[in-house]
């Protein structure tokens, strides 16, 4: 290969480069982590949901039926699914208000911003509220991640594992919602830039898509 050839190899090769960085100039660091984080979380949500399927299809018991095992008595009348529908209805509005959250982040109104952020913060509390009760409700029955006198056993693991660790995540995320709130609050993204609460929104859309997943699969199948 001639070295004129080697050159303009060289040259194309740092042209690319450099359009690379271009591309990227700018671009806030940490929408991207959020963005590699999620799609790590996708992977392993994923692969919990796939085992579930996996495991129920399987299973040589019977499998509960999600209207007898979720069902809720209110006023001596059996309920099928209304607590679950008023969990995901909590979290799906949850949703919207860190939607306004973000626009009114970017219009550097904090005081809109920080009452959307608690807001949202509130919801998904009273989403994990909920959870623990409609546990102890299942634990008070009989099931457990060993056992479940509904029918097959590993409905209880499978059912405590990913709904668990769902909630760890919104758990998480209404603390992180809240410390962000606050900071928005005094003040501390004036010179830093806004685009703090859209990468909070962004984890937080994420925890409710995985909701509707978990919803599909364990309350209407």
């Amino acid at each position: 290969m001639a070295q004129s050839e080697v050159v303009e190899g060289l040259e194309g090769l740092g042209k690319d480069w450099a359009s690379d960085r271009e591309v990227f100039r700018g671009a806030p660091w940490g929408k991207g982590m959020m963005w590699i984080f999620l799609l790590s979380d996708t992977f392993i949500f994923t692969s919990f949901l796939t085992g579930y399927m996996t495991v129920r299809m399987s299973a040589t018991a019977p499998w509960p039926f999600p209207s007898e095992v979720f069902a809720l008595t209110l006023f001596g009348q059996s309920i099928p699914l209304i607590l679950i529908a008023i969990m995901t209805f909590v979290l799906i509005t949850s949703s919207g208000t860190m939607a306004l959250a973000v626009n009114y982040g970017y219009r550097r109104d904090r005081t809109k911003t920080f009452w959307l952020m608690a807001a949202t913060a509130g919801l998904g509390a009273t989403f994990v509220g909920m959870q623990a009760f409609e546990w102890t409700k299942l634990i008070m029955e009989g099931v457990r991640p060993w056992g479940n006198p509904m029918g097959a056993a590993q409905f209880g693991s499978s059912f405590f594992m990913i709904t668990g660790f769902h909630g760890l995540h919104v758990s998480a995320g209404v603390i992180y919602l809240l410390v962000v709130a606050f900071r928005v609050r005094r003040g501390y993204y004036e010179k830093r830039g806004y685009e703090i609460v859209e990468i909070a929104g962004l984890y937080w859309h994420f925890v409710d898509l995985v909701w509707v997943f978990i919803f599909a699969f364990f309350y209407l199948w």
